[in-house]
């Protein structure tokens, strides 16, 4: 999911490797408890999604489809999620024009169980209780209030590691044993000195990574205490991760190892075709955004190493049924299917985004992938989600990140100080959150 996480409509490569089965397998008991509430039994759900959900990439609507005869799935998508979340917020102010299924993104999910419960189903309803020794205890409870309703069923975490592209690393004369990566850069330091030794002898218009926002937020996913504290307060401007990641990414501007594209762009998409950057800091998500936008042509060219600076966590999402939509309890049956343990696995192993589920989690350890040069990405992605910190997920998580990135983007693009870009993040999160 997402955030974080942005919805694509490109039609993903399927390169992994596929788990026998597991598609069809532990798809519980299916359709709604009682009566359809549509005329004649037949039910069209509408999915309204952000970011590489990968559902209907994966096959998993169609394979759901087929398992239930009398549902159609309609799916929307919004390209950004600040965007999308904007739209929500709009919608569930009015009432209408909602979903019978909305994604939330992790940065979002305790703005919904502290802020916006009365705006969404409490899945145990339903018989989600049930499903509880499913999940990894931090996804399940961060969608849980403090009263016990449940607001969604978690679908992926973000476990962190770096996307690289073996073939410029050779033009520039750098190592591309993914082993011999992870040791030279175990620091972000390590990591910003190989990126000098690229840019000295970097193929033209090749950057040595996409933008410095990317930079912080997979560095600050690495932190348990971000932007608020456990007790709720909110602490960015003081937090010395903060202050480091800030600082780390600023110094990679004025480096200029910046390709200095903003995520999620068009420009961003475009470039992954042309090579003008040749690391990317990668969630598990990540893996299939990157086969959608590099297409065949990317297949080898890139590999997966250890993070560096350890373990962390970027994005991952739920899926919540609103108060207001049509079919809630044929919306309840389709999110407990989709997150359930084999279709999780199906998800990673085809798309990459890695499971929340425990028991897909040991069912995708042993799997790589060819696209990416034959990477272990089970054993990447799932050593790192085993050491990444629980977070604090505070109520406006997502808007104080976003200012911030967004101060890192006038630093690299408008060469805005750094003193001068933090006082406009500090305003921006003001303006955001009051």
């Amino acid at each position: 999911m997402p955030t974080a996480r942005a919805a694509r409509k490109a039609a993903f490569r399927l390169g992994a490797v596929a788990l026998a089965g597991a598609l069809l397998a532990g798809c519980g008991s299916g359709g709604s408890d009682g009566a359809s509430d549509s005329a004649g039994g037949k039910v069209t759900i509408t999915v309204d999604l952000f970011g590489s959900f990968g559902y209907k990439e994966a096959g998993l609507y169609a394979a759901y489809e087929k398992l239930h005869p009398n549902v159609t799935i309609k799916q929307t998508d919004t390209e950004d999620e600040q965007d999308y979340w904007k739209s929500l917020q709009t919608r569930l102010a009015g009432g209408g024009g909602l979903a019978d299924v909305q994604g939330i993104e992790v940065g979002r999910i305790a703005s919904v169980t502290q802020q916006q419960a009365d705006k969404f189903e409490d899945l145990t309803r339903y018989g989600a209780n049930d499903l509880k020794g499913e999940f990894a205890e931090a996804k399940w409870s961060a969608a849980t209030t403090k009263d016990g309703k449940v607001l969604g069923l978690g679908t992926d975490v973000g476990p962190e590691a770096m996307c690289y592209r073996t073939d410029l690393f050779k033009q520039a004369g750098l190592p591309t044993d993914r082993a011999e990566l992870a040791q030279k850069w175990s620091t972000w330091e390590g990591y910003l000195e190989l990126g000098r030794q690229y840019k000295a002898k970097a193929p033209a218009k090749s950057a040595w990574l996409d933008s410095v926002g990317s930079l912080y937020t997979v560095m600050i996913g690495q932190e348990k205490e971000r932007y608020y504290d456990a007790s709720g307060k909110l602490i960015y401007a003081e937090n010395p991760a903060v202050k480091t990641a800030w600082e780390t990414s600023t110094e990679a501007a004025r480096a200029g190892l910046s390709a200095k594209l903003d995520q999620w762009s068009p420009q961003w998409n475009q470039a992954f075709s042309t090579g003008s950057f040749a690391t990317l800091p990668c969630p598990a998500w990540m893996l299939g955004y990157i086969k959608g936008q590099a297409g065949d042509a990317g297949k080898g060219k890139w590999d997966i190493a250890k993070l560096p600076g350890g373990a962390g966590n970027w994005g991952g999402s739920y899926l919540s049924v609103p108060r207001a939509a049509k079919h809630k309890k044929e919306a309840y049956e389709l999110i407990k299917w989709l997150t359930a343990p084999a279709q999780q696995a199906t998800l990673f192993t085809k798309q990459g985004n890695f499971p929340s589920s425990t028991g897909a989690i040991s069912q995708v350890a042993s799997a790589s992938d060819p696209y990416f040069s034959g990477a272990p990405i089970g054993q990447i992605f799932g050593d790192a989600a085993k050491a990444a910190p629980v977070q604090v997920l505070g109520v406006h998580d997502k808007n104080v990140a976003d200012q911030i990135t967004n101060a890192l983007s006038e630093v690299e693009r408008k060469g805005t100080s750094p003193e001068k870009a933090w006082s406009n993040a500090q305003k921006g999160v003001e303006n955001a959150i009051g």
